[in-house]
């Protein structure tokens, strides 16, 4: 009987390429069509997609809809397990053949018969079976997984930032850009700057694309930059790959990214020095909770004419505090440069001694992960009850969180090293904004006073060409001592 049919074909992940998977099962659709002697009139594809994930199927619902508007009464797949994994599926594709007469006719399992009791059975059975078939495969997936993850081995997937495609080779390129920058953070740098910094200097993604600050974030908290490997959230032990940065360093990175009090930049690239960094003195007087100011453009009428120039306010309350960004800027960074100039002040701030406790450290966490398996094999032994084991759980995370803190201090090197050697103010010349922010954040804290308006006292001329009506009493500057 000669019909008009629809070919449907699918894979669920496509490791030919290219679509080659499906286009070989539509040859072999075809030839059928040609034994059969039906007429095609539709061909429907879901390629790389699986039936039994429950994402939707483009082309299986536009095949129904077909079928339901009788534009064919013919199905031709590769396989009854290409059309349906899901029981679900099954029964609603048996309403639709038995209410418009279609036949399903397969390459490698004949016909599906769904006009009888027994042939209905027998799609379910294959159904169930080919359900069964895909959980059993799922479970042995998972399991070799875990125990790949035991023996420390790559479990597979995109190509990690810093390594080649096997996941195990050093990219040394991308891994001396993950040291560098892992230092920028620790220096203060934040995820927006480094994002820029990588996408103007065209280093891209694992996957060639832009950097983005949430990208940026992911990439440094991977402990496979740390040689470990990590499992299902969790860190099961070292990994086969080296380390592409020191696991102590590492660790002070993870800390300080994770640090809710953290300063960051919220948001596109940052013009002023000082916003978001110097604080207004009412609010700092106040006790407010937020002291910050903002650079922000006002109105300002000379002449005749308005026009508007950048200003310094108060986040909070634009009637608190407004100054100069330019001339404040100056006044700060010369403040910075003669401050840093000084014998001994960059050297004081250095916190790099540790004596030796990072390796301490290392090897404690280790031990605190042995400890955590073994009263994990207890409870499962019935040798511990659920209430020890989450006690003990806790115990040890917080043994983790004071030896991630310890790390933070030890390992975290300082914004000012870039001024242990050379002219101070040479050094600060070639430092970009994110940079200068983080030595000034370091060194000092600039309190924005109320002032009075007009000329500061002792004003000239020659004063007013350089600086303005800027007035360096109604500023408060508190230098900050060493950790």
């Amino acid at each position: 009987m000669q019909r008009d049919a629809i070919i449907y074909v699918r894979i669920s992940r496509d490791r030919i390429g290219a679509g080659l998977g499906v286009e070989r099962q539509r040859i072999d659709c075809e030839n059928l069509a040609e034994r059969l002697g039906w007429n095609v009139v539709a061909i429907y594809d879901d390629n790389d997609l699986s039936a039994y994930s429950g994402k939707p199927r483009p082309g299986y619902r536009r095949m129904l809809e077909d079928l339901k508007a009788s534009v064919a009464t013919g199905v031709l797949a590769w396989h009854t397990d290409r059309l349906h994994r899901s029981p679900t599926e099954l029964e609603e594709y048996i309403q639709v053949v038995e209410r418009h007469g279609v036949d399903t006719q397969t390459v490698k399992a004949g016909q599906l018969d769904l006009s009888t009791p027994a042939g209905r059975m027998n799609a379910r059975n294959l159904g169930n079976f080919a359900r069964y078939e895909v959980e059993h495969m799922a479970e042995r997936q998972q399991a070799k997984k875990v125990q790949k993850a035991a023996a420390g081995q790559w479990l597979g997937g995109r190509r990690p930032f810093g390594f080649e495609p096997d996941g195990v080779t050093v990219r040394p390129t991308e891994a001396a850009e993950l040291n560098a920058r892992g230092d920028d953070i620790l220096a203060g740098m934040s995820m927006h700057a480094i994002a820029r910094d990588w996408n103007a200097r065209g280093v891209t993604t694992a996957t060639g694309g832009q950097w983005t600050p949430n990208a940026v974030r992911r990439v440094f908290l991977r402990p496979r930059n740390a040689g470990l490997m990590e499992h299902r959230g969790e860190i099961v032990g070292p990994a086969e790959w080296p380390a592409v940065i020191e696991e102590t360093k590492w660790r002070a990175i993870v800390a300080l990214i994770n640090d809710p009090s953290r300063r960051t930049t919220p948001g596109p690239r940052r013009r002023w020095l000082g916003s978001g960094l110097y604080e207004c003195g009412i609010c700092v007087e106040a006790g407010a909770e937020k002291t910050t100011v903002v650079a922000a453009t006002a109105g300002l009428s000379t002449g005749g004419e308005r026009k508007t120039v950048p200003s310094y306010r108060c986040a909070d309350s634009r009637t608190h505090v407004a100054r100069n960004p330019e001339h404040l800027d100056r006044y700060v960074t010369m403040l910075a440069v003669e401050w840093l100039s000084r014998p001994g002040a960059v050297e004081a701030f250095e916190r790099r001694g540790d004596d030796g406790q990072g390796q301490a450290r290392v090897l404690e966490r280790e031990a605190l992960r042995i400890r955590d398996n073994e009263a994990a094999e207890m409870f499962a032994e019935g040798k511990m009850t659920k209430a020890q084991l989450i006690a003990a759980n806790e115990k040890t995370a917080a043994r983790r969180a004071e030896l991630d803190r310890a790390d933070a201090a030890a390992a975290r090197v300082t914004a000012l090293a870039p001024f242990r050697k050379g002219d101070p103010q040479a050094v600060w010349d070639g430092l970009d904004l994110e940079r200068r922010r983080a030595v000034i954040s370091e060194i000092m804290r600039v309190i924005i006073l109320p002032s009075h308006k007009g000329r500061p006292r002792g004003w000239t001329p020659d004063y007013g060409k350089e600086w303005g009506y800027f007035d360096p009493d109604g500023v408060r500057i508190e230098w900050r001592s060493p950790a």
